[in-house]
């Protein structure tokens, strides 16, 4: 969105695993009637008599009763015949496992017996419910890994019910929807009174999700109900909360927050008795799937981090990091690095980038094909880049204006460096936040001019719209961080995991599920390695940041925050921007990155990105993925923005540069002090340095 200058305000605005063989139609109608015949059996079985008042009250939703006896009566009979199925399910289970886990344990060390193994899962699934927020509804009742489904089918009634209970209405027209969703089901695999007329060779079922994709999810009815069951009682648990009453808005988040992250874990796909994939992968491996599992999660907890991807793959320097380049510049919190030129003229001026140090620089410098910095420098820029130094004791002391003075620092080395008057600048979410402040510091200093442009990446200035992560800065949640941070500083992989937490079903229980359970190999991807590097920071600086920006919004409160002894107010701010954001990004959603055009005064160009935080940033023309999003008649608000934008297909990266190029097209020769590690421009180390290496 291109934007002219305005008139200041009086005022700123406070503030994958492998897939299970598919079936052939015999082979499906064979795998039904195997079903019926089973599930029949079982119903014939536990056939009731007319009334079961004392069995139907176990199941049935408490006093009062709205439906009818003759309801009550299909209630039961209906619930009958699932748990008969299900009991079933869980025998078989029991016997597979029995028989197999013996011989799997002897493989381990020690020569373990199968029980040890299963204390040792337990534990392992205990310790994944510890990561849930303090705040998480307690159901009352451990999760053990290895539940069986009626165990399952326990602990998912337990933990409804005190929700449910505030709205009996609802409880009975779930219970009621339950019974109508078993029966469908049921008929289709030509089970119940409907069933030879309605059996269907590939099942309708009525949800869909991702995580039970595999056709061995529908294979036999027993999964099909277990998975569609858990998939309406998240449904009507996730509504529930939203028809809460009582509760304010932020209760509100933080209570949907707790329940998604129960309802991630609560997944039948997590437990290997409830899986059909891991029962079939158990079989044919002979249990080789779990033993293979054991030694990671072993490997895992000892390192106090989730494994993503087969990290002996990536070395730095190598096949990530590997842009040619030197270090000319570096001070105890970073090291700036100067890439050497691939073309024989560059642009007069020179572009410094700013990545966030919660994060590894080389985010933008993945392989070439992904690499920003590759890419920029073959555009013909002169690209810098700071690399943070991961925190320990001796970055303590490390606050809000040490980030502050690094940007003007680095700006005022390159300016002097080769000789240029002003810089363009690039802040990655925190780093963007930070080069905000930079800027307004600059402005009231009548320092302004030393930076040409600046782009934001994700990044956020005010903190009203932030999403989830609000979720984590009250009070008490800060004192945990406080604690955590031993030393002066917080350990890396609290951060990550914070950041899976708000994806817990893609970057926790999807990877449990293919690397403990089904035992996948880890595949080779930079990005996940990337996001496994993690970095200490200082606890100075995070308790502030969370305390000021997201808990307090102070960063758009004119002069309520200063840096080096300088007052910030963003309204100062006329630098022209090009703020990016990402669709889909869950850490920086986009209505709160768009709100910057409310704060600075300056000409801004506003591009909506497909895909999220970093996918939607790193996403090279050459792979011809994803799109994004310009507005041009000036739009106040995202909603006005999407409503009037055009879409264009592919990278928004040539876009940028050719709003960067606008600003000043002035080409200079790419020798001399353009050239890093030249006598004019003597070098320290080659690229990437030492402090992307550091712990």
């Amino acid at each position: 969105m291109a934007r002219p200058p305005k008139k200041p305000p009086a005022r700123a605005r406070p503030a994958s695993s492998a897939k299970t063989r598919a079936r052939t139609p015999a082979a499906r109608k064979r795998a039904a009637a195997d079903g019926r015949q089973d599930s029949a059996a079982a119903a014939e079985a536990a056939k009731p008599p007319p009334r079961r008042a004392k069995q139907a009250k176990a199941a049935a939703p408490p006093e009062p009763q709205t439906t009818s006896e003759a309801s009550s009566d299909t209630g039961a009979d209906a619930a009958d015949l699932f748990t008969q199925m299900l009991r079933i399910q869980a025998e078989s289970a029991r016997h597979v496992m029995g028989a197999l886990l013996p011989k799997a344990a002897e493989r381990l060390p020690g020569n373990r017996a199968a029980g040890e193994m299963g204390e040792a899962m337990a534990e392992w699934s205990k310790s994944w419910q510890a990561m849930a927020p303090a705040a998480a509804p307690q159901p009352g009742f451990p999760v053990p890994l290895l539940a069986d489904p009626m165990q399952w089918m326990r602990m998912m009634q337990g933990w409804f019910a005190p929700l449910a209970a505030f709205d009996p209405k609802a409880q009975h027209a779930l219970w009621d929807e339950g019974i109508r969703l078993w029966e469908d089901i049921l008929s289709q695999y030509g089970l119940g009174p409907e069933g030879e007329r309605a059996m269907k060779l590939e099942p309708e079922l009525p949800r869909q999700d991702r995580r039970f994709a595999d056709p061995a999810w529908r294979g036999q009815p027993v999964f099909a109900l277990i998975h569609q069951t858990y998939l309406l009682l998240a449904d009507r648990v996730s509504e529930a909360v939203d028809r809460l009453e009582g509760i304010d808005s932020r209760e509100r988040a933080n209570l949907r927050f707790a329940t998604r992250t129960v309802l991630d874990a609560m997944s039948p796909a997590n437990f290997p008795l409830m899986n059909p994939q891991v029962l079939e992968r158990t079989i044919e491996t002979q249990g080789q799937n779990l033993v293979t599992g054991m030694a990671r999660l072993t490997a895992d907890l000892e390192k106090g981090q989730l494994t993503h991807t087969d990290t002996s793959k990536f070395k730095l320097g190598e096949n990530v990091a590997a842009t040619p380049g030197k270090v000319v510049h570096e001070t105890p919190l970073y090291q700036l690095i100067q890439y050497s030129p691939t073309t024989d003229e560059v642009l007069g001026v020179p572009l410094i980038v700013y990545p966030p140090w919660i994060n590894r620089f080389y985010i933008l410098d993945l392989n070439p094909n992904k690499s920003f910095v590759r890419w920029a420098v073959e555009q013909g820029l002169t690209v810098f880049m700071v690399s943070w130094r991961s925190a320990d004791e001796s970055l303590a002391h490390i606050e809000w204006d040490d980030y502050i003075r690094a940007q003007i620092e680095s700006v005022d080395f390159v300016r002097g460096r080769l000789g240029v008057p002003s810089v363009h600048a690039i802040g990655y979410c925190v780093a963007g936040t930070t080069l905000a402040a930079t800027l307004a510091v600059l402005a009231r200093r009548g320092e302004a001019e030393k930076v040409r442009s600046a782009t934001f990446f994700t990044a956020q200035v005010d903190f009203e719209f932030a999403g989830e992560l609000k979720l984590l800065v009250d009070d008490n949640k800060l004192e945990l961080v406080r604690q955590a941070s031993q030393g002066g500083y917080l350990d890396g992989r609290y951060m990550a995991a914070t950041f899976n937490m708000l994806r817990g079903s893609d970057l926790i229980w999807n990877y449990v599920v293919d690397h403990y359970l089904l035992g996948e190999d880890y595949p080779a991807f930079d990005m996940l390695y990337w996001n496994g590097d993690v970095t200490n920071l200082p606890a100075r600086w995070h308790h502030s940041y969370l305390r000021d920006l997201y808990r307090d919004n102070l960063l758009v409160q004119a002069d309520a925050l200063g840096a080096d002894g300088t007052e910030i107010d963003l309204t100062k701010v006329e630098t022209p921007a090009y703020v990016q954001a990402g669709k889909e990004d869950h850490i920086a959603p986009p209505r709160s990155v768009f709100e910057i055009i409310h704060h600075f005064q300056g000409p801004i160009r506003f591009v909506l990105a497909g895909s999220g935080h970093i996918a939607g940033v790193v996403n090279p023309p050459s792979a011809g993925k994803y799109q994004y999003w310009i507005n041009e008649s000036g739009a106040e608000s995202l909603e006005e923005f999407v409503a009037g934008a055009s879409e264009h297909k592919g990278s928004w990266w040539p876009d940028w540069l050719a709003w960067l190029e606008a600003h000043d097209q002035k080409r200079v020769e790419s020798t001399g002090v353009r050239a890093p590690g030249s006598q004019e421009n003597p070098a320290i180390e080659d690229a990437p340095g030492r402090y992307v290496a550091m712990r």
